[in-house]
């Protein structure tokens, strides 16, 4: 995870660590604090709320390199349903 862009964003935005807390549900400003420095993982939940609330993507936030699409391909094969490979 690239927590440093968590932290980047939503400094640039002027929310603090509390501000995230509470709107997260949380009853600490630790619960959030824990994220952004790593020490505990968000859910996929948890990580969609925080994009939204930063209006921002997920995968901005949390990753250092944008995530593959699904592929079909496997190797230089392409697969059709159900694991049948094409000629």
């Amino acid at each position: 995870m690239k927590l440093e862009n968590l932290r980047e964003e939503r400094i640039l935005q002027g929310k603090t660590q509390t501000y995230m807390a509470k709107k997260l549900g949380y009853k600490y400003t630790s619960g959030y604090a824990n994220i952004e420095m790593g020490r505990t993982k968000p859910s996929l939940d948890i990580a969609k709320r925080i994009a939204d609330l930063l209006n921002t993507g997920v995968q901005e936030l949390f990753f250092a390199q944008k995530l593959h699409e699904k592929s079909n391909f496997v190797e230089g094969e392409q697969f059709l349903e159900k694991g049948r490979r094409t000629e």
